[in-house]
């Protein structure tokens, strides 16, 4: 596979809880903002279906620039391509934001629990690429840095273990 290019679009998405009383009865409307981070580019919403077209919009944008150079034909094939991500999105989007707006501490500790996946899982990967072998020559000096950067690195850890508990909290 060849790799042609390499485009990243980043969103953020903003959500504001509103409830009210309406003829005696308690209400609640989650309004949002969702904004494209590489242009600034914005949009605010009451229904997420209008953020989610947002996101589309200015992802087939950047689509149709990638492959402006490109026949027709391959353009349409790699925008078929696309849309499959955003029948995922349909499908399994609203079930992940009704998840998290009825328990935000559950859908915290799924995040949390990825992380430390990932955490594990790229230690174990270092462990596997680091072969003790070629350290045998390397100089005390070698040591002492590896040492040093092993103790910043632990301590950057201790300080992102801190800010999760204390999230937690």
């Amino acid at each position: 596979m060849t790799k042609k290019q390499e485009q990243t679009a980043s969103f953020m998405v903003r959500f504001h809880q509103q409830i009210f009383d309406e003829n005696g009865e308690s209400k609640i409307q989650w309004k949002g903002k969702i904004t494209h981070v590489q242009d600034g580019s914005e949009k605010r919403f009451s229904d997420f279906k209008d953020a989610l077209t947002f996101m589309q919009q200015k992802l087939n944008t950047l689509t149709e620039e990638a492959t402006k150079h490109q026949t027709s034909e391959e353009q349409e094939n790699i925008l078929q391509k696309s849309l499959s991500m955003w029948k995922t999105i349909k499908d399994v989007g609203p079930k992940v934001l009704r998840d998290t707006l009825k328990d935000p501490k559950k859908q915290f500790h799924q995040f949390q629990d990825q992380i430390q996946d990932q955490f594990t899982t790229i230690t174990e990967e270092i462990g596997e690429k680091v072969q003790i072998d070629q350290w045998k020559n390397a100089s005390k000096s070698d040591f002492h840095k590896m040492q040093h950067q092993i103790e910043e690195l632990a301590s950057e850890i201790k300080k992102l273990s801190n800010k999760i508990d204390n999230q937690k909290k």
